[in-house]
């Protein structure tokens, strides 16, 4: 092993001790916040151009810094990229000239803040690791990541999947009340067709969402031909976090998934409404685990997701569970954004 290569297993490491630390408090405080029967958890903490940040977000963020300037700034420089930053980002240890890092380093200390803080879905926490390669670095260079789950305070199994480039995929199950872990298998789902599975094209919020049910439902017949009575040609669902929807790719509970909200602007702009809460590379930080396994991750053309690392641009991406699934989507939904002008 490669002495850089060595120094990525101890990064990843390290933050997957991070992460496990995150998980408990977050969990503790909705623990708390459930007996104490308080909604503090769900009051905004701060309005930010990207996304609006809660209380809940606030009990990562004040971790994140101060693990990594005493546990990961020793080990290697490093540019810290995540939303709540000054500028977005931190370059560890300080004074360090950003051209000397070795590492930039990008997290979602919690993706699904909304539903974990309604205790309505898992919540997880992500981070990808990519050499520095200045401004220029994007989702391509990542070359190892790791998701946590943060489980709902009812639910007392927390998973963790992990991969570095070209190493496979490695994951686990951890209870939470017995403090242990036992290694967890992930298939992405080897059925050649979406018919009766899980295929979702995400419409969280309201502005276009008839737009976007628009593009659902012609995508859906042209791949599996006209509805039968009494029949479900296939299911969705919107689960609002894209570090769950890229799990679910991965353990074979979801076969394609679509988030085109970046491609929505022309509607947005035409009905004279401000621009829409979309994806943002820390939300896709870990999809070399997916890629790692056989899941497919594109762009709206076809090509791989290439976002550079920053907190600010909006992404993107088309997920197939398989090539065969890609096959059957992928060049109807070219034609579908192509005809009407989205690509």
């Amino acid at each position: 092993m490669s002495q850089t290569n060595s120094e990525l297993h101890r990064l990843l490491s390290l933050i997957r001790e991070l992460q496990a630390t995150i998980r408990d408090t977050v969990v503790e405080a909705c623990e708390r916040a459930e007996a104490e029967r308080s909604s503090t958890l769900s009051g905004i903490a701060q309005d930010t151009q990207g996304d609006t940040i809660y209380a809940i977000d606030k009990i990562s963020e004040e971790q994140l810094v101060s693990f990594f300037e005493s546990r990961i700034a020793p080990l290697a420089p490093i540019v810290l990229i995540a939303e709540g930053l000054h500028d977005g980002k931190v370059i560890l240890p300080q004074g360090t000239p950003e051209a000397e890092c070795r590492w930039r380093i990008i997290v979602d200390p919690i993706d699904g803040t909304r539903g974990i803080m309604y205790q309505k879905r898992s919540a997880w926490i992500l981070t990808g690791i990519a050499p520095n390669r200045g401004e220029g670095t994007n989702l391509q260079d990542i070359e190892a990541a790791i998701q946590t789950e943060i489980p709902l305070i009812k639910q007392h199994l927390s998973d963790v999947a992990w991969a570095v480039r070209g190493e496979g995929v490695g994951a686990e199950r951890y209870n939470l009340i017995t403090k242990t872990s036992v290694p967890l298998l992930l298939n992405p789902s080897q059925e050649p067709t979406i018919s009766h599975g899980y295929a979702s094209v995400v419409r969280f919020f309201p502005g276009v969402r008839e737009e976007i049910s628009a593009i659902d439902e012609e995508l859906t017949l042209l791949a599996l031909g006209p509805i039968q009575e009494g029949k479900a040609h296939c299911f969705e669902d919107q689960y609002a976090c894209t570090g769950g929807q890229l799990y679910g790719l991965m353990c074979g509970q979801d076969r394609f998934i679509a988030d085109l909200r970046p491609l929505m602007a022309p509607y947005l702009n035409a009905r004279g409404l401000p621009r829409a809460l979309c994806c943002h590379p820390y939300d896709l930080c870990t999809l070399l685990i997916a890629v790692e396994m056989g899941v497919v991750v594109n762009s709206e053309r076809g090509e791989p997701v290439s976002a550079l690392l920053d907190v600010e641009p909006d992404v993107s991406w088309c997920g197939y569970a398989n090539t065969a699934i890609q096959c059957q989507i992928e060049p109807h939904l070219h034609g579908i954004l192509k005809g009407r002008g989205l690509v």
